[in-house]
């Protein structure tokens, strides 16, 4: 199920009046909102469900698990305040702790609790957006999503995502691009070819999402 941005207006002749779409969920709309201002129109896909992981959203969408944008809030503390920082992440990737502190010089760096992440963006994590926040947030984006040419980011909701190029998202966010990732092993390289490959295989395997819909999770706890 698509959901619709917009009402399309009835022909002048139309003898019946047009029935109103439903209105966008809130969450939706601020992250639209976002994008509208900086020209850009989003298309934003819902799904009756959420799933649970970045492997399961990727496959719903048939694209690969890196396309799967991560958004993970970490917190610097401030005196009695948190900051807010945001990684946007590739999905077959995990954050490098270590490297994030060095980037941000900030040693005791840690990832938001569920409430903290809530609190400081208005979103709830597995639908927290890369824009769209409820107070200005540091963004710092995985350099591994620009290897494609589409990467699929939550839409404010855990049901709902849109997807845009690499380079569309870092400017929608204003992130700064560093290398924040874990070090990935021979495995872990191996095992992504072989997920690319089998995707690849299927009719679903193009990074479209495939017709009929399904279900794709921002999944902010892997």
């Amino acid at each position: 199920m698509m959901l619709p941005v917009r009402v399309r207006e009835a022909r002048p002749d139309a003898r019946l009046r047009p029935v109103p779409e439903p209105p966008l969920h809130p969450a939706i709309q601020r992250v639209l909102d976002a994008a509208a201002r900086k020209g850009v129109t989003l298309e934003v896909t819902a799904f009756p469900e959420s799933t649970h992981t970045a492997a399961d959203a990727a496959a719903a969408l048939g694209a690969d698990l890196g396309q799967i944008v991560k958004s993970l809030v970490f917190v610097i503390p401030d005196g009695d305040d948190l900051e807010p920082l945001l990684c946007l992440v590739a999905g077959h990737n995990r954050v490098d702790v270590a490297r994030l502190a060095a980037v941000t010089h900030a040693s005791d760096i840690r990832r938001a609790t569920a409430r903290e992440a809530r609190d400081l963006t208005g979103f709830s994590i597995g639908g927290i957006p890369p824009i769209g926040h409820i107070r200005p947030t540091r963004v710092i984006m995985d350099p591994d999503l620009g290897r494609y040419p589409i990467v699929w980011a939550a839409a404010g909701l855990s049901t709902t995502v849109f997807g845009v190029p690499p380079g569309t998202l870092r400017i929608l966010s204003n992130a700064t691009v560093f290398p924040i990732a874990e070090e990935r092993t021979a495995a872990d390289r191996e095992a992504e070819s072989n997920g690319a490959a089998q995707a690849a295989a299927t009719p679903s395997g193009t990074g479209e999402p495939p017709s009929g819909g399904s279900v794709a999770r921002q999944n902010a706890g892997t």
